[in-house]
């Protein structure tokens, strides 16, 4: 309908965007530059940053553009996780068939890294979304993953992302064995008003709109709204889009996007 409508290319502002066509901020940028640092040194990593921001955007880039002839990733992304499921469905993405008990699930998964690391020359990406969501009994033993022979040895990279509330929670003082062994960490933050602007001027040249569409004043007030937050941009952007198509209007202008935002307030 809005394809059609406005003679795009395909549809805008959606979360299935390409790679090559992501808008990278510096930010996003660095957020990159860390987790491939921390990737190559096998290091504990922490991404965290609100709802919407682009943390999984962002892992999405990292996995497609790592050498399968260097690395095998294992992506978690269940909040309800037990240990023992933990390392069940690790091993599951290795392949292989878990042991019944934790403890013998547990050491299965450490003798399966070593292996791919020593023998198979492979460093296993580990990473687990929704962090913020996980049991305190789930943060202890990810401590675990981090401990091979005795500590002196790092042989996977292991990245925990989610929401801005899994730094308070790893600032507790029960948590303290975890933070110490946190290598790198990034806080992707929204994006600024011009930014913003460039944002959505990026996704409508990327479908080969034929004008910008949004006025300055929409995108002030998308900004607001959306407190630069991708995902949010996105769905109001869309929603700005359709409504433009049932008033047969090629132009969103602020008066517009109040309307929507409106609505969205609405629910």
């Amino acid at each position: 309908m809005i394809q059609e409508y406005f003679g795009f290319t395909s549809e805008p502002f959606t979360k299935d965007i390409l790679p090559e066509h992501l808008f990278r901020t510096p930010r996003f940028e660095e957020l990159l530059a860390r987790l491939e640092y921390g990737v190559k040194k096998r290091y504990f990593c922490l991404v965290t940053g609100d709802i919407g921001a682009g943390k999984s955007t962002a892992i999405r880039y990292l996995a497609k553009n790592l050498d399968e002839n260097r690395y095998k990733l294992l992506y978690l992304t269940d909040s309800d996780l037990k240990p023992r499921d933990f390392y069940r469905e690790l091993l599951f993405q290795l392949g292989c068939t878990p042991e019944h008990q934790r403890i013998d699930a547990k050491r299965q998964f450490m003798r399966l890294i070593l292996d791919l690391f020593e023998n198979q020359k492979l460093t296993p990406v580990v990473v687990v979304d929704e962090a913020h969501l996980l049991s305190n009994s789930m943060l202890h033993e990810i401590r675990f993953l981090t401990n091979f022979k005795m500590d002196s040895l790092s042989p996977m990279a292991l990245i925990l992302v989610g929401q801005p509330e899994l730094r308070g929670t790893l600032a507790m003082q029960i948590f303290q064995a975890i933070t110490q062994r946190i290598q790198v960490r990034y806080h992707l933050s929204g994006l600024t008003l011009e930014e913003t602007g460039a944002y959505i001027s990026h996704h409508l040249e990327v479908v080969k709109a034929k004008s910008q569409i949004f006025s300055p004043d929409a995108v002030k007030e998308i900004y607001a709204y959306s407190k630069g937050i991708p995902r949010v941009i996105n769905n109001l952007c869309t929603a700005c889009l359709l409504a433009a198509r049932m008033q047969s209007s090629f132009v969103v202008d602020r008066e517009a996007v109040l309307r929507v935002i409106e609505d969205f307030r609405k629910f």
